[in-house]
């Protein structure tokens, strides 16, 4: 699990294994996360795109940007939260995943709010 506050939001991240998705005798390794977003500051802000950085376990980096999460583009107010959950495919049983939402605050000033380091591992794989 990890967890993220910057100005106010505050993105707190689950992970786990998927086995009925993973082949690991095709090098398939699936993994789902569940992301909060959590509003814990004084002003409405928009999550507008995402930047993944996702690295397996012999440290192949892929980096994802995209629109919104989930087809979604959450405003969230004061006290206000989002979650979903989503996954991605590593070539290795383990890895790791960090990142970065870019939001706007209601005062139209742009940010990054972080997305810290958390660990993507098949049950009993080494590192």
């Amino acid at each position: 699990m990890s967890s993220a506050l910057t100005n106010g939001i505050l993105v707190t991240v689950t992970s786990e294994y998927l086995p009925d998705r993973s082949s690991p005798a095709a090098r398939r390794f699936a993994f789902a996360y569940t992301v909060e977003i959590k509003n814990q500051g004084s002003e409405t802000a928009q999550l507008r795109t995402r930047h993944w950085i996702i690295t397996d376990a012999h440290g192949e980096v892929q980096e994802v940007r995209g629109e919104g999460v989930v087809g979604a583009q959450p405003i969230l107010g004061p006290g206000e939260a989002f979650e979903y959950t989503s996954w991605c495919v590593l070539t290795t049983p383990s890895g790791s995943m960090r990142g970065t939402y870019q939001m706007v605050s209601g005062k139209g000033q742009g940010f990054d709010a972080d997305i810290g380091l958390f660990r993507l591992a098949m049950p009993h794989s080494l590192n």
